[in-house]
């Protein structure tokens, strides 16, 4: 599988760790134990269409949001993390 990044161009899914799904913002560290339980555990994991979050490890080290999906490894888009979550 393929990733093209933003910086780096069309790269090789080694070059990059997945982190899983893009579940949007951390609930912070003063919220209650049940909101971080939800972040933590509580993912939709589907099948087909989904945003999720990988590291450029081995290129220009940035968050990238992957529009991929599940079943097919079809990369929809890619783009910089930090220019929207999903």
């Amino acid at each position: 599988m393929r990733i093209v990044c933003p910086y780096c161009g069309d790269r090789d899914t080694e070059e990059f760790i997945f982190r899983g799904e893009a579940l949007g913002r951390h609930p912070g560290l003063n919220s209650d134990e049940y909101a971080m339980f939800e972040h933590v555990y509580h993912r939709t994991n589907l099948s087909g269409k989904t945003s999720e979050h990988w590291y450029h490890v081995q290129g220009c080290r940035n968050w990238i949001l992957v529009e991929r999906d599940t079943l097919t490894h079809t990369i929809y888009s890619a783009r910089l993390a930090k220019d929207g979550e999903s």
